[in-house]
């Protein structure tokens, strides 16, 4: 399938999802969950796939979502729609997932890879909640527990950002690569996790959400969809009737 968003293909049943709107920093349009949710469909009971990596065309992983649409209010709903399945859907994609993060990670960018399974990055990558000093609140708990309660406060009430090597040093990123050889590496990576049977990665991806999915849904019931509801989408009205 083509999309327009995004590249997507398959080599040696590793499959790449790559954010093509480098014109734009990768900013995650209604359209570009769209794609990635349907790719991820696709994919998901595929043999020709065992494991994903999710990575951005040009000097930006994504800066995140495309604030243009905020400014559209009849666009509303679909915002939240998308924003909501895409989430979720890579949240609880049944294989393995890894981030290959080649520039910035913002807000909605930031998310994304902290949603995978394993997160690898260029030297140039940066990660950040910026969208705090909007008041919009971030995404706390799949933060905390990849780095821990302390730093993910940190970074979810200050909005600052942290360069690749504080990124590795707090365990957000399992590795930083050098030069050009990033998306190599994730290939890599994919190719060591695929000499696993593909029926083992199943079932311990099932127990890794398993583990977590009562605690991820409660909270991201409540951090994505009601934050969403009260803050984000009337911030975003208020600001459009201003002008």
């Amino acid at each position: 399938m083509e999309y327009k968003n995004i590249n997507a293909d398959v080599q040696g049943r590793i499959g790449t999802i790559s954010l093509n709107r480098p014109e734009r920093r990768n900013a995650i349009s209604i359209e570009m969950r769209r794609e990635i949710t349907t790719c991820l469909k696709d994919w998901r009971e595929s043999e020709t796939v065992g494991v994903v990596i999710l990575t951005g065309n040009g000097e930006a992983f994504s800066a995140g979502f495309d604030l243009g649409e905020f400014k559209q209010p009849a666009l509303y709903n679909e915002i939240y729609e998308t924003s909501a399945r895409y989430h979720r859907d890579i949240w609880y994609f049944p294989k393995p997932t890894i981030a290959a993060v080649n520039g910035p990670a913002l807000a909605g960018g930031f998310d994304l890879a902290k949603l995978c399974d394993i997160r690898l990055c260029s030297k140039t990558a940066l990660f950040g909640h910026p969208e705090i000093k909007f008041g919009i609140p971030p995404l706390l708990t799949p933060l905390r527990w990849i780095i821990g309660e302390g730093l993910a406060r940190d970074l979810c009430l200050t909005g600052r950002r942290i360069d690749a090597a504080e990124a590795h040093r707090a365990g957000l990123v399992s590795e930083v690569i050098d030069g050009n050889r990033l998306l190599e590496r994730a290939r890599e990576m994919a190719a060591a996790i695929l000499e696993a049977p593909l029926s083992a990665l199943r079932f311990i991806k099932t127990y890794m959400l398993d583990h977590a999915n009562r605690g991820f849904e409660e909270a991201f019931s409540v951090e994505h969809d009601k934050a969403f509801q009260e803050f984000l989408l009337k911030k975003a009205s208020q600001a459009f009737q201003e002008k």
